[in-house]
Order: C-alpha cells, then structure tokens, then sequence
C-alpha cells in the first residue's frame, strides 16, 4: 500500500477514532519516541502515529514505515514448523534430535516441548533464576551489547552456548521462556526441509500471503525504507548514554527474534492465521492452547491467550529488543486485529520502568481496542521484558 494512501486513509478515519490518536499521543508523552498503530475491527481499518520518526527532527513515524518486530518473529516461526508438521516433514512430538544428532540433545526433547517454552534448554541470551542468581549469555545489556551489536553469530553457536550451561529444569517438566527453543526451532526447520529458514518462510508464508514489507534479515543489520529509528537508553559507568539502535546485526536473535515488518503485515499475517488460512484446524487449536506450567502467562506455541475484564479472549505475541517494540493482538478468529510498532527515545529509563512503561502502553491499546475504552483487560503477568527479543 502506498504512503499516499495510508495518508489519505488515515486523515479520513482519524477524526472517527480520535481515543486511538489520544492514546497513541499519551503514549509518546509518557517517554517514547514515536507509535505506529493499525487497528482492524467492525469499522474499518485506522492507521496512526504519534512522536518522531528521528530524535531532533519533527517528521511523524511513517504509517507504513518498517520495524524490527522482536519476538513477534516466535509466532511466524511456530506457524512454520507447524506447517511443516502438517506436510510431514516434522513430527510434533518426536525427538528433535532424530533431525540435529550433533548436538547431544536430550531425546525426550520434541518440537512441541521447543515451541511452548517446556525443554527446560538454558536460554542463549542469560538466565535470572527464582533466587535472583543471574547466568549471563551472549553480551546482551548496555556498553557490552552495543560494542557487539554488529558482530554475527550463527545459530548453531548460539545453541551450542545454550548447551554448554546447566538446564533449568527435566524435559516437559516445566515452564520457563527460552530464546534457545527458537533457534533450534529454524535448525530444525532447515535440516527437515533441505532449505534455509528463510527460503521455507517465503515458501510458505511471506509469499503466499504476500507479505512484501517482510523480511528475515539473518545477519543483515540494514532496515528497508521507511523507517523511524529506535535508540537503547542505558547506564555505562553511572552515566546514562544513547545509542541509536536502528541498524544492528540481528543475528544475535536468529529465529526467536530478527524479523522486521510493517503493521500491515502483521495484521494480514496474524488474521490469516487465526482465520485458520495457514495451518489446519487441529494444529491451531494446539497452537491455542496454553500449557498448564506457562501459569498466568498462558502461553501455547508461539501465542499467548489472555482473558479480558470485558468477558473477551485475545490471542498475542509482543516483542521487545534494544530501542523498538512491536505490538500484535487479536481476537480468536482473527476480525479484529490490534499491531504496532513502539520506538525508545532518550528517556532516562532503566529496564524495570521500562517494562511498567510497556505494560501501561498494552493495557490502554488493549482496553482501546478490544473493551471499547469501557474496562481495562485483567491482570496479565508481562511478558519476559529483557531487550532481547
């Protein structure tokens, strides 16, 4: 779709959803440098942004503009493995280590166990356990992460790093997010299909639906035209600095978080799937449903399920990495869809207010959009806030 249409789209449907431009406009004052939004519903498409595109200029973030969508990337890998299951290429439930022998994995290991976060593997980009012992990973937080932010890592060694730390808990045993899981997860994809993962993508998902403003990047740092930029705020030495973040070696997250959309692909992408286009009605029924140990993040493969206060379920996977975030909801049948793109600023914010800041903006863009404004959505746990996918 053209700019000049988003335009003319967005100047006649604003004024009708003018809480949507409130809520985006609040959400830039609250410390953001700019908001995309597309929402999908009974009345229409509306398109928005609020904030700049770059810090010092005045330009608005574009409506179609690209962004890096963080662990929005888990759901289309997900959806790809399950397709995969449907052709029978991948067996839900067999051991992931009949595909990837080399690596030593724990038999009891199955692509489910990868796709709902139940393998137990230690996750590549560090650990905080119950006792608050942390176990760092890659160099992943403040001046360590942007001195690496254009190294390339392979997938391969990002696994084998996981490997080599103690696992969290027995195979299917329990519950704990791991970016880990989807690295393996495009391993497992590639060594079953005789392609790359992102030949199997286009394949199977980004053409078919013509997804055109998509792209796995692998280790490509650039992002396609246009775009706003996002900055990573941190403390180096007890000063606080800013880096601008919007070219980096995505690498460092592989499958579990590299991809780069625009709102009206995810939008396309998240209705074709709960609209039951991509994957056959049993495999998404297992997609939606949450496993007993996720608790009150009620996560199934690749989704997470959420009630709201308003008597509704919506279905969503968000993302968060070093200067950008990504929003994608929706109801259960994929009619009304709510995505976004979020860039950081100079803001002094630290990780935890950060994480409030996020969980605030999802609650007003939830409460917006899926309980008419009326009654906010009911208590979520976030979504695990490191900027790391």
């Amino acid at each position: 779709m053209s700019e000049s249409l988003h335009t003319t789209k967005n100047s006649a449907a604003g004024p009708d959803r003018p809480e949507l431009q409130k809520a985006i406009q609040e959400i830039v004052d609250s410390g953001l440098a700019g908001v995309q939004l597309r929402v999908h519903d009974e009345t229409g498409e509306w398109v928005g942004s609020a904030g700049v595109c770059e810090l010092g200029g005045d330009a608005k973030p574009p409506t179609n503009g690209h962004f890096r969508i963080g662990s929005n990337t888990k759901t289309f890998t997900a959806t790809l493995v399950l397709q995969m299951v449907a052709e029978g290429k991948i067996g839900l439930d067999a051991p992931v280590a009949d595909h990837l022998p080399g690596y030593g994995l724990d038999r009891r290991i199955t692509a489910r166990m990868l796709l709902q976060h139940t393998s137990g593997l230690f996750n590549f980009t560090g650990e905080v356990y119950d006792d608050g012992t942390v176990m760092p990973g890659i160099p992943a937080m403040a001046q360590e992460w942007v001195d690496n932010r254009f190294r390339t890592y392979r997938p391969e060694e990002l696994v084998r790093l996981a490997l080599s730390k103690p696992a969290r808990f027995e195979p299917g045993t329990d519950w704990s997010y791991s970016n880990t899981n989807y690295v393996l997860a495009r391993l497992l994809v590639e060594k079953a299909s005789g392609r790359s993962y992102g030949e199997e993508m286009q394949r199977l998902i980004l053409g078919p639906l013509g997804l055109s403003g998509t792209v796995v990047p692998d280790a490509s740092p650039e992002i396609p035209e246009p775009h706003a930029h996002g900055y990573y705020r941190y403390q180096d030495a007890g000063e606080w600095k800013t880096a601008d973040a919007t070219r980096f070696n995505p690498s460092c997250l592989s499958a579990a978080g590299d991809m780069i959309s625009t709102t009206e692909d995810l939008h396309t992408f998240f209705s074709a799937l709960l609209g039951g286009r991509l994957l056959p009605a049993p495999l998404l029924a297992e997609m939606r449903r949450p496993h007993p140990k996720s608790g009150d993040y009620r996560y199934g493969l690749g989704l997470f399920v959420q009630d709201t206060d308003c008597g509704g379920t919506i279905l969503h996977h968000n993302g968060g990495l070093w200067g950008w975030a990504a929003l994608m909801y929706s109801t259960p049948d994929g009619s009304t869809t709510l995505t976004a793109s979020l860039t950081f600023g100079d803001a002094e914010l630290d990780l935890a207010a950060i994480a409030g800041a996020l969980e605030k903006v999802k609650q007003r863009l939830v409460n917006e959009v899926f309980c008419g404004g009326q009654s906010g959505p009911a208590d979520e746990a976030p979504e695990p806030t490191r900027p790391t996918g």
